[in-house]
Formats: C-alpha cells, structure tokens, sequence
C-alpha cells in the first residue's frame, strides 16, 4: 500500500468533497471559508461555473496539443487576451506549466540576451523549488538547503525590510538601493549582471509589499546598466493586490513579467512575457515542454481573464481589500501579539510577536489552527513562520469579508486566553 510522503505536511486536518466560490466543502459536513485559494491560485472562487464550462467544453475536443508540435485555439485567443492586460511593449510570450519553470525560462532569457552570467535576487524573495528558481529564493532555508550546489551565479541583495529593521519606508529603501550599488561595485560587475528579479510583494518571505521608491530604483538601475528586470508575479499578478499586476502599484514597466497562480483558476499554467525584440534574443531550442500551455488549461486561462474582466474583479480586489486590511488594522489596536499588518488587495500578512517583538511563530500557529474550529482556512508564511497570510478569491463579498474578520477574531482570541 503506498502512501503520501511523509515530509508533506498538510496545514488543516480538512479532506475536501466539493468547492464553490469561498467555500469549501469537506468530507465530515463542515463548511470552511476558505481565505487560502490554494496558495493564491483558484483567484475566481472555486470551480466558477464559466470556467468549469470552458475546461468541460475543451476536455472533449483535445486534452493535450503539445504546442511546439501542434498549435491549439485555446492558446492563440489566451496570448490575446494576455495582450490586453500585459505591460506596454511587452508583446511575446512563452508558457510553461508551473512557476519555478517560468522563473527559469525568464533566467535563461536574460543570461542569453545580455551575454552576461549573474542574476540578482533579493532577500526574502521566493521564486521556487527547482535548483535554479531555489538558488534564487532566500524565503526560508527549508526551500534551498540540502541538496547543494545550487546554480551558480547568484548573488543576494538587501530586500528594503522596513519593519524587521524597525525604520520607516524610505530609510529602508535608501539602505537597501545602497546595498545594491555596494553589491554592484564589489561583487557582480554591471557588466557581468544579466538581471535583476524581485516579486512585487513578498510571498513567502512574509506578505511584504515591496515600496515603489525600491521598484522604481531598480529600473532606473536596470536602464542605466543593461541588466534586465524581471518581475516575479506569479502570487501578486492577475489582480491580486487591486491592480492587475503588482508592481502597477511603481508605475515602472518591468522587461520580463513572470505569471501563474491565478492565471486559470486552478489550473498549471505559467508564462514569462518579454518584447518581441528582447525574447528574440533567446537562443532556438530554449524554450520548451512537453505539458506547457495544455489546452484545458489555456481555455480555463482564456475563461479567468473574461470572469476578471466582465465581474470587475480588480476593482473588488482592491474594495474587498480595503474593508478587510480596516478589520485587521483595527485587530492589531485590540490584540498586543499582532506586530504588524500589511500588504495590498487581498494579499494581507498579520505578522504576530512576543512582548519583546522578536518573532512568535507559536501564537501565529496556534491562531492558525485555532481557525480551523472556527471554520476559517489560513496558512503561515514567512522565515520565522510567524506570519499569517490572507489570500480570499478576488470574488469574494463584502460578507464573506466580515465572516472571515469574526472567525480570525475568535480565534485569536482562542489562542491567546
């Protein structure tokens, strides 16, 4: 009798039978409110009716057109539709089937377009599990220890972490763009850098939204030196944080966009958009996959981008986010454990510490667990693992909203007396 691993270890005790919208449906009669969409990625609720439509209708004409083979409907009317959304001039694609495999398709990128061998990635950042999307992440070390050497030619750089240094926004991103120029001038030459590569917000690292000054230092720096910059939106893009990318939130306009996730809502699909100049630099026969840009999953992708556009879903991220970052700010005034909130949209962190404000992954756990009784899905992040992340469907209601804050609330509550 086979079994699952045991180092997989599962954040609820639910076992599901059925999902719709915010709610799942578990095998012992429970309904749980669920603020994880499955690490951010069913972003239209569970099973929405149009794209559980699209993928039924597409099942039945062909299941699997490998795409370097035979080019399929579905994959031509997503590329357009992404065209809609995307960043001005970035107007090529290349999809894969996970987001580690876009994050190293968005590497290999900018290695072969520049010439150069170094990659910058940013503390705290996460970016995968695969060796070189690993050799990336500095999330935590459970993600790259163990199964040494990584990929060579990384280098790690100060993330602008205003909280954890106990300064305000603008002294930590004057720091840290110092760092950077210090790391520029002493570790990776210009011009051996081939890119730098950030997430908009934090995911695993914590639920910290990256400050646009940060942002808007890094293009200016990627101008000025050749290096190409590649957005991670892989958790924070497809209308995640109230925008439909995160780092909208700069102003900047990135060279290399990374996505997946919430891209077609449940899913595997990913892709990396570039110009047709700069991904006509990769080199032939480097892209690829035998699974990437599947047709289920491409009409699933086609049907989510229709639902985010005809429901105004961006809009409601960012209303829904207000109301719930309200309800969790005015938690903080009520409960000392609660050290900060922060985030964007509906991607909100509640980062929980001791009297002495050092971490407190206890409390954070056992408030965790403690919403589970409540009926009300969350899971950890961070280094510490004292972070407790909110990530609803874009569609969630108002309702929905003030169910979850009631049930977080008793469960803090629980976890503390």
């Amino acid at each position: 009798m086979a079994t699952l691993s045991p180092i997989l270890k599962q954040a609820t005790p639910v076992v599901v039978d059925y999902a719709a919208g915010s709610w799942i449906h578990a095998t012992d009669g429970k309904k749980y409110l669920d603020f994880t969409t499955g690490i951010g990625v069913t972003s239209t609720g569970h099973c929405h009716p149009d794209v559980v439509a699209a993928a039924r209708e597409q099942v039945g004409k062909i299941v699997h057109a490998q795409y370097t083979t035979v080019m399929h409907k579905p994959l031509l009317e997503l590329t357009e539709l992404l065209g809609d959304v995307l960043p001005e001039g970035l107007d090529s694609v290349f999809y894969a089937t996970s987001g580690s495999e876009a994050v190293e398709a968005s590497i290999r990128l900018a290695r072969m377009a520049t010439g150069r061998p170094n990659i910058i990635s940013f503390q705290g950042g996460f970016h995968g599990r695969t060796v070189a999307a690993a050799s990336l992440t500095t999330a935590g070390t459970k993600f790259r220890s163990g199964f040494s050497p990584l990929m060579s030619g990384v280098h790690i750089a100060p993330f602008p972490h205003w909280y954890r240094h106990g300064w305000d926004e603008a002294t930590a991103v004057d720091f840290a763009l110092k760092e950077l120029d210090y790391l520029l001038m002493t570790i990776s030459n210009p011009s051996d850098t081939a890119g730098f590569i950030i997430e908009p917000v934090l995911g695993d690292g914590g639920y910290i939204p990256t400050p646009p000054a940060f942002l808007q230092g890094l293009r200016e720096r990627a101008d000025r030196h050749g290096i190409v910059l590649i957005i991670d939106e892989v958790q924070a893009g497809v209308g995640r944080t109230g925008r439909f990318w995160g780092h909208d939130w700069a102003g900047i306009r990135p060279d290399v966009v990374i996505t997946a996730k919430g891209l077609a809502s449940g899913f595997p699909i990913s892709a990396i958009a570039a110009s047709s100049e700069l991904m006509g630099k990769a080199w032939p026969g480097s892209q690829g996959g035998t699974y990437g840009g599947n047709a289920v999953a491409a009409a699933a992708g086609v049907a989510t981008l229709d639902v985010i556009r005809r429901e105004n879903l961006v809009e409601n991220a960012l209303l829904r986010g207000n109301e719930l970052r309200a309800g969790l700010d005015k938690l903080q005034t009520e409960f000392a454990v609660i050290g900060n909130v922060r985030g964007r949209g509906l991607m909100q962190g509640i980062e929980f510490t001791a009297p002495d404000n050092t971490p407190d992954a206890a409390t954070a756990l056992a408030v965790q667990q403690a919403a589970v009784a409540e009926e009300l899905l969350l899971l950890t992040c961070g280094p510490h693992g004292n972070v407790i992340r909110v990530i609803p469907a874009l569609n969630v209601t108002a309702d929905e909203i003030q169910t979850g804050l009631a049930r977080f609330t008793q469960a803090i509550k629980t976890a503390t007396s």
